[in-house]
């Protein structure tokens, strides 16, 4: 595996995490490293210690598949902190083409995941079901307005990344909902080594504990795993939905307005409403972008594979 081909892709799951309502794992599913990524975090355990007594750091190092592990991070790191500023302003002044491009990755990143399915039955459907309920649950409630207290900020971490590994499952929007996105953010915007090492120490402690379980999932119910995964990012496509009316606002940490609650609409009811223009065109170029790269990367998985 190229260590460079897995830093750019490192660097496209940073970009999708900065993103609120969009997943990492997403993208870690659609490049083809999921398993590898859950395998070598699984790996890290008290039974490392074993390998490094009987055969050395070199071999735990290897037993891990630490260089896969440091490019992937290194690209992850990368772009959450040179690209925060920019998704930021993105979300801000060109909402409706960047909603658009995550929202055609997701809804092609679904087919991808289904093609994985192996057998189709009643069971799988309702598991597929569950995951569309679970994730559409979340994206309807209201968020918290924890204060951005040195524990608050590691169990955020705990949590999040947790989210950040579920294809669909967003760990921005789960910081959101705990009210602790704009800290964080304005943590990695302000480079404060402080916030960020515990925030970091809470992601570590996350990752390592939960890992476990999901690659333990998917060993031993592939199918009934990757269906439900599907449904979570199925269950997510309406908070990514281009087209909003805001209900209610909220002021965030920095005293700014910003939206609580929003309604979708259609493009010509978002013009109607809103006066402005729609991009629908715009949108719908970037979807098929969107679109075209999933697919650009299978193929590309593929001849690697091959």
């Amino acid at each position: 595996m190229s260590y460079f081909s897995t830093f750019l892709k490192g660097l496209a799951m940073g970009a999708a995490d900065v993103v609120p309502g969009v997943s990492g794992g997403t993208i870690a599913f659609i490049t083809g490293i999921y398993d590898t990524l859950l395998e070598s975090i699984r790996r890290i355990n008290p039974s490392l210690i074993g390998v490094v007594k009987r055969d050395g750091i070199a071999a735990a190092f290897s037993h891990i598949n630490g260089l896969f592990l440091i490019s992937l991070f290194a690209g992850v790191f990368t772009s959450i902190a040179t690209l925060a500023k920019v998704i930021s302003w993105l979300l801000t002044y060109h909402p409706i083409p960047l909603w658009s491009f995550f929202f055609g990755l997701i809804l092609v990143s679904v087919v991808h995941m289904l093609k994985q399915v192996q057998h189709r039955s009643l069971n799988r459907l309702v598991f597929l079901a569950l995951g569309v309920g679970f994730a559409y649950s979340i994206t309807v409630l209201q968020p918290l307005q924890l204060e951005p207290t040195h524990l608050n900020v590691f169990l955020a971490g705990t949590i999040a990344i947790c989210a950040m590994i579920l294809p669909g499952i967003s760990g921005s929007f789960i910081l959101l909902l705990l009210g602790m996105y704009a800290p964080v953010l304005g943590a990695v915007k302000a480079f404060d080594l402080p916030i960020l090492a515990l925030f970091l120490t809470g992601c570590v402690v996350g990752i390592l504990s939960f890992s476990h379980l999901l690659s333990w999932l998917l060993r031993r119910f592939r199918d009934f795993t990757l269906v439900f995964l599907t449904g979570l990012m199925l269950g997510t496509l309406p908070k990514i939905w281009p087209w909003k009316e805001t209900i209610s606002w909220r002021v965030n940490s920095k005293g700014e307005q910003v939206p609580l609650v929003q309604h979708n609409l259609s493009p010509f009811e978002f013009e109607a409403l809103t006066a402005q223009s729609s991009q629908w065109l715009l949108a719908v170029v970037l979807m098929l972008c969107a679109v075209g790269l999933v697919l650009g990367l299978e193929k590309y998985a593929e001849r690697n594979d091959g």
